[in-house]
């Protein structure tokens, strides 16, 4: 009866969204991929661009991350993109370049978890897997009045079962389908239009008035406060680069010469720096031009607090940077903090 209902709801309320129309499990993937950390209106367009582009897995497995992560440029959550490129290449050697079917080779693929895993599987094959995505634990929270937190460690079993005897296993793609549906369109986080719920007399958060107070969810760690002082180096026509390596955020992402600190840091100090005089001591004379571009950047965990100085030297830098043309600029992969420099600048 609650499948039933669902399915027919959205059947009627349903978007017409371009990986809605297709059965083929690449397109899938990278729709579920895209959204995993970002809202359809802002996925749409990267989705027709990365596909337009990379349109099957031979086509990313054989392209290079750096053209990979150009394209993912401005959704963030970079390692979704070096993922599915490393698994693109994983079903290349491991598969013959065909995208497994069964649902142990798919969530064997790097960077897919049991709810992408799933989603596939379904959408694609109409397989018996239940999804479980912010979507689904809100709208299961809420109408069987469910207050484990949805984020702590036992609420992805609890809320799995309950989502697995759910499921109308003949129809699988359509009520997976629509119970997400259901939870971005009609459940909603805030404010959802229940006085045209066609579910409200069987939800629970609803008849016991509860429904701003499901799901429950446990209060985040407090985020990392960090400072990054970038330095937009010119020598006439030419800039500096940087890849960054390390196992940190926006990894394999290019950016200008920085220098971390542990507090805001004014110029003056950076200036007589030991780690501004390691990068600029053969640099000749400097010159600061105008003023320095700031920003604050909100990610997940980290605060990050940037200040952009453009400089001017006849020399150059030290240290392992790539030298290149200002014009040639838009061909390297950047996190969005430094796009918003550029776009500025």
């Amino acid at each position: 009866m609650l499948s039933a209902k669902l399915q027919a709801w959205f059947r009627q309320n349903c978007r017409d969204l371009p990986w809605r129309n297709t059965r083929n499990p690449y397109l899938i993937w990278v729709s579920e991929i895209i959204l995993q950390q970002t809202r359809v209106a802002q996925g749409l367009d990267y989705y027709n661009r990365f596909v337009e582009r990379f349109p099957d897995v031979l086509s990313l497995a054989e392209s290079d991350e750096t053209e990979v992560l150009k394209y993912w440029q401005g959704l963030g959550y970079y390692s979704r993109a070096r993922n599915m490129h490393a698994a693109a290449r994983q079903i290349k050697m491991q598969h013959a370049g065909a995208f497994p079917q069964q649902y142990a080779q798919v969530l064997a693929l790097k960077g897919v978890g049991d709810y992408t895993a799933a989603a596939i599987c379904s959408f694609a094959y109409n397989q018996p897997y239940a999804v479980l995505d912010g979507n689904v634990f809100r709208v299961l929270a809420r109408l069987f009045g469910i207050e484990t937190p949805i984020n702590a460690p036992r609420a992805k079993r609890e809320f799995s079962e309950l989502a697995q005897n759910l499921l109308d296993k003949t129809h699988s793609a359509v009520h997976n389908q629509a119970i997400m549906e259901f939870g971005a369109l009609q459940c909603t986080p805030q404010s959802p239009d229940c006085g045209i719920c066609p579910l409200q007399e069987i939800c629970n958060a609803f008849c016991n008035k509860k429904v701003n107070m499901l799901p429950v969810k446990l209060k985040k760690a407090t985020a990392k406060e960090r400072f990054f002082n970038y330095f937009f180096v010119k020598n006439g026509d030419f800039t500096y680069l940087k890849k960054r390596e390390s196992n940190d955020i926006w990894k394999n992402l290019y950016e200008f010469p920085l220098i971390e600190t542990a507090t805001a840091s004014y110029i003056n100090d950076l200036l007589v720096s030991e780690n501004f005089r390691e990068i600029f001591a053969d640099s000749g004379k400097i010159d600061i031009a105008g003023l320095p571009f700031v920003q604050k950047h909100v990610l997940t965990h980290r605060i990050i607090h940037a200040v952009f100085y453009i400089i001017n030297i006849e020399g150059e830098p030290r240290g392992d940077f790539t030298k290149i043309l200002q014009r040639d600029l838009h061909e390297y992969p950047v996190s969005r903090l430094v796009e918003l420099f550029l776009e500025r600048c």
